[in-house]
């Protein structure tokens, strides 16, 4: 879900970065208001490492090919530090690989980040319940699948906003029926995987989720 460089317009670009520029400022000021600041940097520094090589790896589901995502895990476990860590997970497969660009960072932070933020808004719902209960383990599922849904929505909604009339809308229309049965399915299986992940985290090193309610 990376757009590239040279596919949106400069106003959108600047836009995207403007947007991530408050979002991390907001980020930060709840960050600061905590007890310790700095106490969940080493979780965040090993987070943002697994979305690095989360998003490079592509599994094939004939025909179609998807990669994790793990932006919805990463805003469970980080809460607000969600969006620092994908800045710079997405900075650096810009800068090593050139996923995505420098000039669209600030778009895809945003198409990666509001979604994570939206996976920690959702478990809070449920934070006075455990992992393991039936009632907060359908609200982690929602927040890992829908946060992979979020971040394919406003995807394909800045994808479509790209789209030139000189382009053959039949085929523009199977690429992007084929885009959303990969969509739905990976949302499934991050759904899934998120909910596995939180509960043995539970089981094995509770310390690590913020099982509190956020400020």
């Amino acid at each position: 879900m990376h757009i590239p460089d040279g596919f949106l317009s400069p106003t959108i670009a600047f836009g995207g970065y403007a947007g991530t520029g408050g979002l991390l400022w907001f980020c930060c000021r709840r960050i600061n208001k905590t007890h310790i600041p700095t106490a969940q940097l080493p979780k965040a520094a090993l987070l943002t490492a697994a979305f690095f090589v989360a998003s490079l790896i592509h599994i094939p589901l004939p025909p179609l090919s998807i990669h994790l995502v793990l932006n919805g895990l990463m805003g469970i476990i980080l809460g607000y530090y969600a969006l620092p860590a994908i800045v710079v997970g997405l900075f650096l497969q810009a800068v090593m690989f050139f996923h995505g660009g420098l000039f669209n960072l600030g778009v895809n932070a945003l198409i990666m980040g509001l979604p994570a933020l939206f996976a920690y808004g959702t478990v809070q719902l449920g934070v006075s319940l455990p992992p393991t209960h039936w009632g907060q383990r359908i609200l982690t599922f929602i927040a890992g699948s829908g946060a992979l849904l979020g971040s394919a929505l406003l995807f394909v909604g800045l994808a479509l906003s790209t789209l030139t009339p000189e382009l053959n809308v039949g085929l523009e229309q199977q690429a992007l029926t084929i885009a959303g049965l990969g969509y739905g399915l990976q949302a499934v299986i991050e759904g899934v995987l998120t909910v596995i992940v939180i509960e043995f985290l539970y089981r094995v090193r509770p310390e690590i989720l913020n099982l509190h309610r956020s400020i």
